[in-house]
């Protein structure tokens, strides 16, 4: 499907992320949700104070309709990665976002930061296209093409100088960068540059959590907060919100069900907590990925404006998460990026179908191979890799090729068709429906991605809540 940016271009959906958020949406939201919201950056956002002042969320057009955090279909969500020059010690925070005009459910906590602290921040959106706002200058940030089209679910401020920061400081010897370790199928733990765990739009989104209450405010994801907002009941449990994100899906999913562990690091707002992040990710993935490594790609929609590619573009994304800039080693060639889900991926996914098919997946009801199947053949056509797509056997179709199509059929291309198949879709949609919203339903549909594949949306991992089934409830 094509999605209106709302700024004179179109954004491919499949440049989104997973729209599945586990979360209650209350207040009950609109029949037709706008998705395109805006975040506004506070004053200084790279300082303490900057971190524990709320992002504020609103309409990039009122008139499509307003916008609330506490919507599973509009939830942004805001991740902090700080890094000490000095020591190496990485530690993460996840500034709150709450509804313009509102004020947080519990006020943020303030983090202390090292002398010399060097922040990054990551974004994510369960929307189509986030827009950022406000202090974007102060905080280095880059939402996409200056001028131009954004990424559309993700952006990031200072992240550049985290990643040379920290990279110096594991050169130095001073950051340690944990091994990735052996899954249980035998092979390296995978990471977001593994052909079997990347999709259409790889490292996109975050792995951030927060609460909302029942009259939709929200609140920072603590013990405290957690205990506070309920009363002490359990009825009255506040709803996890989550980001759906590739990040999620490798740390809370794919990790457990290969025996594998993802490097968290301390919870500036949570004492005594550690938590993931996408920026720990990405680092680990630069260090010990080996070949074939997935890059973003030249075909990747979030980094083509207008449907067309974007060297530029490529270059500012992969700025963001640590990646090399297009070259002669990572050119970022679309039929390379096609052979390799159609081989490395394909084989992975069918490998560890004997762990996956256990294993729960972000769509309640669905277990994991199924899910990371459905979402690798979608994700295939979204890049317009060369049809039939394979499946994820071990065996390619013969008549597969890795190569991008010139021309793919209408059915198989991610662009919108007069009656789009709901099993495609896992996104929230403007009229979602219980089929098409990836939430649970007494019987489970085939999600895959916002508008073609999966990026995914993980469950709540430590506060549970009646609106989740028990598969997929606490130490998933």
């Amino acid at each position: 499907m094509a999605l209106s940016l709302g700024l004179g271009g179109v954004l491919t959906a499949g440049a989104a992320a997973l729209g599945v958020s586990f979360a209650a949406t209350t207040p009950a939201p609109p029949a037709q949700p706008n998705m395109n919201c805006t975040l506004k950056v506070p004053a200084d956002p790279l300082t303490a104070k900057g971190l524990a002042t709320p992002y504020v969320l609103s309409a990039t057009n009122a008139a499509q309709g307003a916008c609330h955090e506490a919507n599973a279909n509009q939830s942004a969500f805001v991740q902090a990665t700080v890094v000490d020059p000095a020591t190496g010690a990485v530690s993460v925070y996840n500034p709150l976002v709450v509804d313009k005009g509102t004020k947080p459910a519990a006020a943020p906590v303030v983090p202390v930061l090292p002398a010399g602290a060097v922040v990054g921040i990551w974004f994510g959106f369960n929307g189509n296209v986030l827009t950022m706002a406000g202090q974007t200058a102060a905080g280095r940030c880059v939402g996409g093409t200056p001028g131009g089209q954004p990424f559309g679910q993700f952006a990031y401020c200072n992240a550049p100088a985290f990643f040379t920061a920290a990279n110096a400081a594991d050169k130095a010897g001073k950051l340690k960068i944990p091994a990735l370790g052996t899954a249980k199928d035998g092979k390296p733990c995978p990471t977001t540059r593994d052909y079997g765990v990347v999709d259409q739009d790889q490292s996109d989104n975050v792995t951030s959590e927060y609460l909302a209450t029942a009259k939709g405010t929200t609140a920072q994801k603590t013990k405290k907060n957690s205990a506070a907002l309920s009363g002490g009941m359990k009825k009255m449990q506040p709803t996890a919100l989550l980001n759906g994100s590739d990040n999620l899906l490798l740390d809370n999913f794919i990790d457990p069900a290969l025996g594998c562990t993802p490097w968290t690091a301390p919870d500036l707002a949570d004492p005594g907590s550690n938590v993931t992040s996408l920026a720990l990710n990405e680092l680990q993935a630069a260090k010990f990925q080996a070949a074939p490594i997935a890059l973003v790609p030249l075909s990747d929609p979030m980094v083509q404006e207008s449907g067309k590619q974007n060297p530029a573009k490529v270059n500012l994304y992969r700025a963001g998460v640590d990646q090399p800039p297009l070259g002669a080693a990572a050119n970022g060639d679309s039929a390379a990026y096609c052979a390799g889900m159609a081989t490395a991926g394909a084989r992975r996914i069918a490998l560890d179908r004997q762990f996956t098919s256990a294993a729960a997946s972000p769509q309640a009801g669905q277990n994991l191979f199924d899910f990371l199947s459905q979402r690798y053949t979608a994700s295939l056509t979204s890049l317009g890799c060369q049809q039939p797509a394979p499946t994820p056997t071990g065996k390619p179709s013969p008549s597969t090729s890795g190569k991008p199509t010139a021309n793919p059929s209408p059915s198989m291309s991610g662009k919108p068709t007069a009656n789009p198949n709901p099993s495609m879709s896992g996104k929230p949609t403007a009229n979602p429906n219980p089929s098409m919203s990836g939430k649970p339903t007494a019987v489970p549909t085939v999600s895959t991605k916002p508008t073609v594949p999966p990026t995914t949306s993980a469950m709540p991992t430590t506060t549970p809540t009646s609106q989740f089934p028990p598969c997929c409830n606490a130490g998933q």
